[in-house]
């Protein structure tokens, strides 16, 4: 195997995409991690730890550029929403210093960072997805004819790691969440990413009370269709899955083959759905690994060997591909040790 250098950004807790890609490498490779702390957890584990300041900080792309440079980097993967739609902005000038950046287009980035977009992206394609509401008086106005039932979600429109959502049961938790939620987004991480339309910067969605699933929908670096893996969540904590089990189901795959075409996404995407009287409710997608990755790993599917092999131009991929259903698995922490330079 040619010898390639991975920079992973917004490294933060992913030691285990640092760790597979790091066995998939052996001695054929490097990998640099770089975070806004050096203590960030996945810094430990990579081969090269570098402190970079905030995605919004203006020193951020030129910082990249300069270590992308430095430590002749091959191919660069970011793992965190908000920072997709400046790598996607920046992927130009980013390639042009020796790396491969493994990122959707824009549009693909905007459809799934907008839930509002995303919403209308499922209904144009045919994907059923939970009834969404962009403004108050929309949603009261459903309720008031029977069109939306209580619980409901109440959400950023430009939300990250299912920060701020509320579930309320009746008009006044509505109401209360609704207004509370516009002066949460405006004084958290979420303010520079909802700054396009503050005033409809919260959604009001249909709670779909179904059998939860995530899938890792996988496109190669040119957008097309390679397979879809999927897991049913059997717990989650923080807002990501902690317990799963592997499923394969030609119906799911069916409907993940169409968002896929119509994405045209680069890589790995990550998507929730849920499964309510046999129909099949897309919730949202995002286009880069994401926390229920292992679970696929683990049951077969070895998404690192697949890119190191696609960026050295290499067709024999399914010998890779060794996806199991039924197989259960579930996350556990572990303590790391910092070390003193990075304090």
């Amino acid at each position: 195997m040619k010898k390639t250098n991975i920079l992973f950004t917004c490294a933060g807790r992913r030691n285990y995409l640092v760790n597979y890609f790091k066995e998939t490498l052996k001695e054929n490779g490097t990998i640099v991690a770089v975070d806004m702390q050096l203590s960030a957890p996945a810094l430990v584990d990579a081969d090269i730890a570098r402190e970079v300041p905030g995605i919004y900080d203006p020193a951020y792309i030129p910082i990249l550029k300069k270590i992308i440079k430095e430590e002749k980097i091959d191919a660069v993967i970011s793992l965190n929403d908000l920072e997709l739609p400046i790598l996607s902005k920046h992927k130009e000038e980013l390639e042009a210093q020796g790396g491969k950046v493994i990122i959707s287009d824009p549009n693909a980035i905007e459809i799934a960072f907008d839930k509002w977009k995303t919403f209308t992206f499922f209904k144009s394609i045919g994907v059923a997805t939970p009834q969404t509401y962009l403004t108050l008086d929309d949603a009261l106005k459903a309720i008031e004819s029977s069109e939306l039932h209580y619980p409901l979600v109440v959400k950023p429109r430009w939300g990250s790691a299912s920060i701020s959502v509320d579930i309320v049961e009746n008009d006044q938790e509505l109401k209360l969440a609704y207004k509370l939620q516009h002066l949460k987004v405006q004084r958290s991480i979420l303010k520079n990413a909802s700054s396009e339309d503050i005033e409809q910067s919260i959604l009001i969605q249909e709670k779909i009370n179904g059998d939860e699933y995530g899938i890792d929908i996988l496109n190669d670096f040119e957008g097309n269709y390679y397979g879809s893996f999927v897991r049913k969540k059997l717990a989650m904590r923080s807002g990501e899955t902690d317990k799963a089990i592997s499923v394969i189901n030609e119906k799911f795959t069916k409907i993940a083959k169409t968002i896929a075409d119509n994405t045209k996404h680069v890589g790995n995407m990550d998507c929730d759905f849920f499964v309510k009287d046999d129909e099949v409710y897309y919730l949202e997608m995002n286009p880069r690994f994401g926390g229920g990755y292992p679970f696929s790993h683990e049951a077969g599917i070895n998404t690192p060997a697949i890119y190191l092999a696609w960026l050295n131009k290499e067709t024999d991929i399914d010998k890779f591909n060794q996806f199991k259903a039924g197989q259960a698995f579930s996350k556990c922490d572990r303590i790391l040790k910092i070390p003193k330079e990075a304090l």
